[in-house]
């Protein structure tokens, strides 16, 4: 079984083809061997009882019906010499023929003897008939025949043939019980042989499907732990690893979808970048990994504040954020900006360096409004860094919205400041 296990699965499929094929070949040649068997033991009884029966049977008749009814005929002046005589040596000559095809079959040793008594006997009853055909071909009356001398040969052959034919129809029934016997041990040897066949290749079938099965098992789970790998490098390939928030690979992608489908259904579409006020300064006062720790806390919030299935929130690189909204018209996108600076602002961290606020803060850059085929995904990008720029223009910690993204248009229609 080892050897087996060892296999790949399309060698195995090809070994358990080759053993059904040997299987098969294995059946159908002992069946052949079986079925050639039993024939030769047919032609056994068959030609070894049944011809040879007929045969003698058929000398039987050639003493009656040919040479005494002849003689009966030729007594009565039934028939001329000229017939009779011809009739004699045909059936003499006719005896001789069978007897000869007799002897050349098989014979037993035990049989020898009785054989060459019956062969003597023969030959002394023929003798008689040709001293009959030499008196008829002497004679032109027959009627002085010896009828008592002819029935007496006739008599005698008839007993010791029938003694023969006897014999061989014993024969034939002992040879028909040594056949079914023979029949009844190659049926069974022939049952067991194919049964222990049939019971290996079922085994050996049964060895290499649980193989098969066990591989694709294996294969299945490689293929599941394959799709859980790809999926996290994935994941790893769209996210950011200091903030574990999308990245800026995910969001082109995020972006470019959502815009289309916007486009297509006609709906609203909003898109904030943030930036985190006075940030390299911050980095300049307490270290990096501080920033790094603020930039966490900044991330937490966003995430916080945006819950719903159609925000997407992004860090876009260094301290710079990205938020895209779907559905949401522009008081709710004003109100979701407002929440994020609060929330940014309530969490306290201290930045001493800031000419905004004692606390860390951030400036957002808004843009929303209806997509159609017309709107330029470019130019939604550049008109919320343009907002950004506005926000940070205008004192920081606040948001700058506006719905405008005509091309030829520069600056905001609306402003609005986080309180």
């Amino acid at each position: 079984m080892q050897f087996i296990e060892a296999l790949k699965l399309k060698s195995k499929l090809f070994f358990l083809f080759i053993l059904i094929t040997l299987g098969l070949v294995s059946v159908g040649i002992m069946g052949t061997m079986n079925v050639e068997s039993m024939k030769k033991n047919l032609d056994s009884v068959y030609f070894g009882s049944l011809v040879p029966v007929t045969e003698l049977n058929e000398m039987l008749q050639v003493y009656h019906g040919g040479l005494a009814s002849i003689l009966y005929k030729a007594k009565s002046s039934e028939v001329n010499r000229d017939k009779t005589s011809a009739k004699i040596e045909l059936s003499l000559n006719k005896i001789n023929k069978i007897w000869n095809s007799y002897k050349s079959h098989f014979k037993r040793d035990n049989e020898l003897d009785y054989i060459e008594y019956v062969n003597i006997e023969i030959k002394n009853v023929n003798y008689y008939f040709v001293t009959m055909l030499r008196y008829v071909r002497k004679n032109n009356n027959l009627e002085e025949l010896s009828i008592v001398s002819l029935e007496k040969n006739v008599s005698h052959i008839h007993t010791v043939l029938q003694k023969l034919i006897t014999y061989e129809v014993d024969m034939a029934k002992y040879e028909r019980k040594v056949f079914l016997s023979k029949y009844e041990k190659a049926m069974f040897r022939l049952t067991v042989v194919l049964g222990l066949i049939i019971l290996a290749v079922l085994i050996i079938s049964y060895s290499v499907f649980r193989s098969i099965q066990s591989d694709h098992t294996k294969l299945e789970e490689a293929s599941k732990k394959l799709k859980k790998l790809n999926k996290k490098l994935e994941n790893v390939s769209y996210t950011d690893s200091l903030t574990s928030m999308h990245n800026r690979r995910y969001f082109n992608l995020v972006y470019e979808r959502e815009l289309k489908r916007a486009k297509r259904t006609h709906s609203y579409i909003t898109f904030m970048m943030l930036d985190i006020d006075f940030f390299k300064q911050y980095n300049d006062t307490y270290g990096h990994l501080e920033g790094d720790n603020t930039l966490k806390s900044v991330a937490k919030v966003l995430k916080e504040v945006l819950q719903r299935p159609s925000d997407f929130v992004f860090r876009l690189g260094g301290e710079e954020f990205g938020v895209l909204l779907t559905q949401t018209d522009e008081s709710s996108s004003a109100k979701m900006a407002r929440d994020i600076c609060d929330a940014v602002r309530d969490i306290k961290i201290a930045h001493s360096a800031s000419k905004a606020n004692e606390f860390v803060t951030i400036s957002i850059g808004v843009v929303c409004c209806i997509a159609d085929d017309a709107l330029n995904e470019d130019l939604l990008l550049s008109r919320a860094d343009e907002m950004l720029y506005e926000a940070k223009d205008t004192g920081r910690d606040r948001y700058i919205i506006t719905s405008n993204v005509n091309e030829n248009t520069v600056g905001s229609i609306d402003e609005l400041t986080a309180s």
